[in-house]
């Protein structure tokens, strides 16, 4: 090896990217023995993972300049873990940003120059004596991941530089071992010119946050192997492609190539000379073909044996498929694909992205219970193990290349590419396609990988095309996707299909109806920031209706929140600023259908569902199965069909009905006859027949239901006679276990005196707000419809009228609102003889006024009522615009539970279509709403709509001291197609010129 005098030049360099470094290879493991092959531990790997010895510097003039040498005492070094950021190790500062450069009003740089104040550098050491199975062989380093660029010296001589953050780096360090300890030192920046590239929508993390490890190679080695196992002739027929590169000695080598089934049996076999370079193709015959629903996976055994002595075996798993485009439309294995898709960024609430296997596979167990198929890695390779779940679970992937350069030329949301880099510049061409051979060539041989992305918003040019030429010339067997051409139709030919983000429903249709060369996907869809996700159904729609949508990928999975141990003793999620970084975008982290501590949040109920494969139709007599999967008929479950009156069980009975790929049946079910008055609920579901990876037998895929109304018949019932009070302020109306006064000075509810406790703390408040979700706050909805927030905190009542006969008496409160001009709206109490209260709000409608948040009434119940049991949409939150994963049912929760912990408190726990709703203390004892005609929208919460709206964490939201029931006639949906500018669809708006009313009755329990 060549040891370059290292020089901190190469920071501002783009050309310099890699010293020393070794060729991008393939990502499989090898083994001495087929016993050790079995056990998957390679002896010729030693891990050099745990704690190292660690110095921090705030820029590179700061820093131990001589750490490296052998003689240098590094004793007084702290120590730190690896794998894991600097940042989450208590040194430098956490710092979140979405689009603009981290120095932005800090330094005043242009590419590819970094401040020279401010660019942390990490000094690590390690110490280590090599293994017995190492010793004697050629052997290298390998880091799996370091941000930024760093640079390694063993024993005092130094190794090499690298800069790609998110993919290995390798040196050889064969000569520069010792026996008994090494030293092995590594400097790491955390800026560089990489830096203008790598401005992902993340946290900026810096140092060794990916797995260190040595590994010796023997004699004879299989350095790379590039498979494509492609299906011919109707899909069935499997066909092979080798091409094996092999290091070291190769005479008198024999090399085998056999394929095994799921089953252990030999399918193919074929022996070849050694030679350094071997490619073969062979014809398999019929295999079991590889998708996301049937991820069947062979496994290629490559062994490389001396004079019938076994040097090396390598264990590949392989699946057949085919993927292609045909006519305009993408295709695997024939059949027309939609991805159901999301973006991942690899993340964890304590570790950032040195993320483990434990959290992989939480990530795509819940990925398959949601029935997301699919993954773009949002925006940089991802650790190899996630390649082979998505293999072994059946995930589709589109693989993206570690670029991005969004600040270079999108500013304040304008296109601005006067400065973009890579662009058209030669001097960064070599750097990025680097980039994309090094994701290649790790990442080739799995099946999971349709589709090679050449990074994310860095806008257009010859660089990228580049890339794109290089994925179609070394790969034939998959697509090529870049979204940015978008900006830059000069470069149109740079991606295979056409790719939007944030594009809106009537946009994609415009783009569809006019019949183009490309397909569509979304790359990034539905931003689920906060309470997001409504209006996703009008995207899954045009699934059916065009076949050249084929799908797209929610932005995000996971909320990249990070926890903080507070100057109060509390463990809290943060978002961007709270670590007092600036620049910052804040909360424009916390984007997931995950919430960070890997806990589901209410909006992957609306994502399970409209991303199911198999859709249910459900009528009192028959229901209706479209199978939409590709290749899987529905043998594999059962379903489970049930009748309920009044939300509560009546029928139920398991059946199977096996319905073919893209087919569609329809069955009668033997549901009972309605007899009884009430309302029924019809309800198929699916469910799985036996345990599988991700999940357990009894699991259910996907839902419908029907509702059906059997009218009662009215019966006048006759009361006793009232006791009405009338007093100078307060009416009262008393009976046997109750009492009730209505104040004219307060204009309201003033008690409820049920069984001798009182029920009302405060006035029962008519709204017409909700607390901001970040989407609202994104589009300004505060500065569109913020009037509506003063008319209702602010309304004073107006007049009274009373009514009274003698089995009930009403009071109807008239309240002219904060608002210009004659704005009214009336609340009226019905009180009768058994102490039941019917309450009736009326908003008659007015012109000229924008579109209401919502209306309906609040109630302040004191702590103990923290119990909720409830007869209508659940059990997740819902809202108008987000209910097709919500189901009719009885459904028992806690105010607690019902709030669900966005990083910025905001409206949440409602609950469309309600009929009923109990809210009650430990023994039982509380109040029952219900509806009186019209079902209500409802939410029970520790905090009232205007804690919510006034906190910006959740730590900041005030102790539960009171229980907020919020009864609604209706209130606006959340939206989602983005959440900085994008409205909520008018069809889910409450317009001010229309009628809006909610009437329910209160009684005690």
């Amino acid at each position: 090896m060549k040891e370059n005098a290292p020089t901190l030049e190469w920071l501002e360099n783009p050309e310099v990217f890699a010293v020393n470094k070794i060729s991008a290879h393939s990502d499989h493991k090898y083994y001495q023995t087929y016993t050790e092959e079995q056990t998957g531990k390679m002896r010729l790997r030693q891990s050099l993972n745990g704690t190292w010895k660690f110095n921090f510097a705030k820029n590179p003039s700061l820093r131990v300049k001589d750490f490296y040498k052998l003689d240098f005492d590094v004793s007084g070094f702290d120590n730190i873990q690896v794998p894991g950021h600097i940042q989450t190790q208590g040194y430098d500062k956490n710092q979140y940003i979405n689009t603009m450069y981290p120095w932005d009003g800090l330094d005043e740089l242009r590419p590819p120059y970094i401040s020279k104040e401010y660019n942390p550098v990490g000094s690590y050491v390690k110490e280590f004596e090599v293994n017995d199975d190492l010793k004697d062989k050629k052997t290298f380093i390998s880091f799996q991941g370091v941000e930024t660029a760093f640079y390694v010296w063993l024993n005092g001589h130094f190794i090499g530089y690298g800069e790609d953050a998110f993919t290995p780096t390798e040196f050889e360090i064969t000569e520069f071992l010792q026996a008994g300890t090494n030293k092995l030192a590594v400097e790491v920046y955390k800026r560089a010119s990489s830096s203008w590239i790598e401005d992902q929508d993340f946290w900026r993390f810096s140092g060794i946050f990916r797995d260190v490890y040595l590994y010796a190679i023997p004699k004879t080695h299989l350095q790379d192997i590039f498979i494509k196992h492609e299906l011919t002739s109707d899909y069935t027929i499997g066909k092979l492609a080798i091409d094996a590169k092999i290091q070291g000695e190769v005479s008198e080598t024999t090399i085998s190539f056999i394929l095994r089934d799921v089953n252990k049996k030999v399918v193919y076999e074929t022996y070849v000379e050694g030679k350094n370079e071997v490619k073969l193709t062979a014809d398999i015959g019929e295999v079991l073909p590889w998708s996301a629903e049937q991820p069947n996976l062979y496994t290629l055994e490559t062994a490389i044996l001396h004079d019938s002595e076994l040097i090396e075996v390598v264990s590949q798993k392989i699946g057949f498929r085919t993927f292609e485009m045909k006519d305009g439309i993408m295709l695997l294995n024939g059949k027309r694909i939609v991805f159901k898709g999301v973006n991942r960024h690899e993340f964890d609430y304590k570790r950032g992205r040195a993320i483990t296997a434990k959290e992989m596979l939480w990530d795509i167990k819940f990925m398959k219970r949601h029935n997301i198929n699919a993954v773009r890695t949002s925006h940089y390779p991802n650790q190899s193990l996630w390649y082979d779940l998505c293999d072994e679970y059946g995930i589709y992937l589109i693989g993206e290349t570690n670029l991005e350069s969004h600040g270079s030329w999108q500013k304040l949301g304008k296109c601005e590419p006067s400065w973009n880099v890579p662009g058209n510049k030669p001097e960064w061409k070599e750097n990025v396609l680097d980039r994309a051979n090094s994701m290649f060539q790790r990442d080739k041989n799995h099946s999971a990988i349709l589709i090679w992305s050449c990074g994310n918003e860095s806008y257009a040019g010859s660089d990228i095309l580049a890339m794109s030429n290089f994925f179609h010339a070394v790969d034939d067997t998959r697509l090529v996707h870049y979204e940015g051409v978008f900006w830059n139709r000069d470069y149109n030919e740079t991606s295979d299909m056409e790719s939007r983000m944030y594009a809106k429903p009537a946009e994609i249709e415009e783009y569809l109806k006019a019949k183009p060369k490309k397909p569509y996907i979304s790359c990034e869809y539905m931003h689920a920031m906060g309470n997001s996700v409504g209006g996703m159904s009008l995207y899954t729609d045009l699934e059916d209706k065009y076949p050249q949508y084929q799908g797209g990928f929610i932005w995000d999975y996971i909320d990249q929140s990070i926890m903080k141990h507070n100057e109060f003793g509390q463990d809290v999620l943060t978002y961007g600023g709270d670590w007092d970084d600036r620049a910052t975008d804040y909360e424009f982290c916390g984007d997931g259908i995950v919430f960070a501590n890997r806990t589901p949040s209410p909006k992957a109920q609306e994502v399970k569902q409209l991303y199911a494969n198999v859709k249910l139709t459900v009528t009192p007599k028959l229901v209706t199965i479209k199978n939409e999967n590709l290749f899987s008929d529905t043998s594999a479950t059962y379903f489970h069909a049930s009748l309920k009156l009044d939300g509560h069980l009546i029928w139920s009975t398991n059946f199977d009905l096996n319905v073919a790929a893209g087919q569609t049946k329809t069955l009668a079910l033997d549901f009972p006859e309605e007899k009884q008055a009430g309302e029924y609920t019809y309800e198929v579901s699916q469910c799985l027949r036996k345990n599988t990876l991700w999940a357990e037998a009894g699991y259910e895929l996907t839902f419908a239901q029907k509702v059906i109304q059997v009218k009662k018949e009215v019966t006048n019932t006759s009361l006793p006679k009232l006791k009405v009070v009338h007093g100078d302020v307060n009416i009262g109306v008393h009976g046997a276990d109750f009492s009730v006064l209505l104040s004219i000075a307060e204009g309201g509810l003033i008690s409820y005196v049920h069984a001798g406790t009182e029920y009302i703390t405060r006035t029962p408040k008519t709204s017409f707000w909700r607390a901001m979700t970040d989407n609202d706050r994104g589009v300004k909805h505060g500065f569109d419809r913020g009037m509506w927030l003063g008319a209702g905190l602010y309304q004073k009542h107006v007049d009274v009228d009373v009514k009274e006969d003698a089995e009930s008496v009403t009071v109807t409160f008239k309240h002219q609102l904060a608002l210009p001009g004659e704005i009214f709206h009336t609340v009226a109490y019905t009180v009768d003889a058994t102490g039941k209260v019917t309450v009736t709000a009326k908003y008659p409608g007015y012109a000229n006024l924008p579109s209401i948040p919502a209306y309906g009434m609040d109630f302040k119940l004191k702590s103990p009522y923290q119990n909720v049991h409830y007869y209508g949409y659940g059990p997740e939150e819902n809202y108008c615009d987000r209910m097709q994963g919500a189901r009719l049912g009885i459904f028992e929760t806690t105010a607690s539970k019902n709030k669900a912990p966005y990083l910025v408190p905001q409206e949440t726990g409602n609950h469309v279509g309600t009929r009923w709703l109990e809210v009650t203390d430990d023994l039982g004892h509380g109040l029952r709403f219900k509806a009186v005609k019209t079902p209500f929208e409802m939410s029970v919460l520790p905090n009232s709509e205007y804690e919510l709206e006034n906190a910006t964490h959740q730590e900041e939201l005030p102790a539960a001291h009171f229980v907020w029931v919020r009864i609604l006639a209706a209130q606006m949906g959340v939206g989602g197609d983005d959440s900085w500018g994008a409205p909520v669809h008018k069809r889910y708006w409450l317009p001010a010129d229309e009628a809006l009313e909610v009437s329910f009755t209160i009684e005690g329990i």
